[in-house]
């Protein structure tokens, strides 16, 4: 995620930390500070912050482990303000390993309140509940009763939070899985829209940005479920564009100007013969321009070695890959050769040219573009 600061690696998942992370630190700051508890409650209370984000780190590596008991990988975690995200490659689809995956993260949560409140008894025995609204107050106390609350909130079925997740799953094992989704969101963005007018009645401005979270993210995960259904057993030759540009290694900018302005194709593979040396993109060809002119060679600014994909690859497992990289344009090869180009925007085009033949009752089995 642009943005993070690699701060470790767990199990072989690299973790990182947003910048906006700063934000709830600051915050929490401000108001220890504004209560006049001194710089010593704020420090504490900045420290009890990290032990629950330590706890989130330990959650979403509940679900990443789970996942890999699968087969799935996980990309990397992720700490944000209003929480942690583990970006698995994928969510399974049968049902019954999504509920593990998804109850997985909760279960560490309610294992951290367990041992919190084992260890509360062999001491110094279950405060006053009183204690939570003090600053100063006992700290395991705190930490565990935290742990008890996010077991329970993520397990509210406000997708694509856990317990959305698991909604879903429930609902797979009597619907299918697009339909389940479907479902799972509207549920979702109800509870986002409830989200949010307790947080304007409050007011707090994080349950706000937990809404705006879960409605959006409810709406992008349903959409990308239903595009992922419908590319099932395709390949990437069935979408890749096939009329596209190609520039040579002793082309210069002003080629690559012409090409740019002559139609939409954005990213541009060079070629060294029939080898593919590079990629080119726009973005890469307006900041040249911008600081050299168009007199450049193209091998000076292109990013060498680009990723490809084989033209038999399966279009549903690459489209996550695509969707997380950089590039809008990723080479294809056929009996390596440059076979033609695979978009975001061309599968997107693909998806929805299945749907409307489907629902007209047309075969689309044999659709290629």
């Amino acid at each position: 995620m642009k943005g993070s600061l690699r701060i470790g690696r767990a199990f072989g998942i690299g973790v990182y930390l947003h910048w906006t992370f700063s934000l709830i630190i600051l915050w929490v700051l401000f108001v220890h500070l504004r209560y006049g508890v001194g710089w010593g409650g704020a420090l504490e209370g900045v420290f009890l912050v990290l032990l629950i984000f330590a706890c989130v780190v330990l959650h979403e590596l509940g679900h990443a482990l789970s996942a890999r008991r699968y087969g799935i990988g996980t990309r990397d975690i992720t700490l944000l303000p209003i929480g942690g995200v583990a970006r698995l490659e994928r969510m399974p689809e049968d049902p019954r390993e999504e509920f593990v995956v998804a109850m997985a993260g909760p279960a560490v949560n309610l294992v951290i309140a367990g041992i919190g409140a084992l260890l509360l008894v062999l001491t110094s025995g279950i405060p006053e509940v009183e204690e939570l609204a003090t600053a100063g107050g006992h700290l395991l106390f705190k930490l565990t009763m935290v742990n008890v609350l996010l077991f329970m909130f993520n397990l509210l079925p406000a997708f694509p939070m856990d317990g959305g997740r698991v909604l879903r799953a429930l609902l797979g094992m009597k619907l299918d899985y697009v339909r389940a989704t479907r479902i799972a969101a509207g549920v979702g963005q109800v509870m986002a829209v409830f989200f949010a007018f307790l947080g304007l009645i409050i007011p707090n401005p994080f349950l706000i940005l937990i809404a705006v979270f879960i409605f959006l993210g409810a709406g992008a995960e349903a959409d990308a479920t239903e595009s992922r259904v419908a590319l099932r057993g395709l390949r990437v030759r069935d979408a890749m564009i096939t009329r596209f540009f190609a520039l040579d290694h002793d082309d210069t900018l002003d080629r690559a100007v012409a090409l740019l302005l002559a139609g939409p194709q954005q990213d541009f593979p060079i070629l060294r013969g029939d080898d593919v040396v590079g990629l080119l993109t726009r973005n890469q060809i307006v900041k040249v321009l911008s600081e050299r002119g168009r007199d450049v060679p193209v091998v000076e600014v292109m990013t060498p070695e680009p990723r490809f994909l084989e033209s038999d690859d399966r279009l549903e497992a690459i489209y996550d890959r695509l969707r997380s990289s950089e590039y809008s344009s990723i080479p294809v090869l056929e009996d390596g050769r440059l076979a033609g180009i695979l978009t975001l925007e061309n599968i997107g085009e693909m998806v929805m040219v299945r749907s409307a033949l489907r629902k007209h009752g047309d075969p689309v089995d044999s659709l290629r573009t």
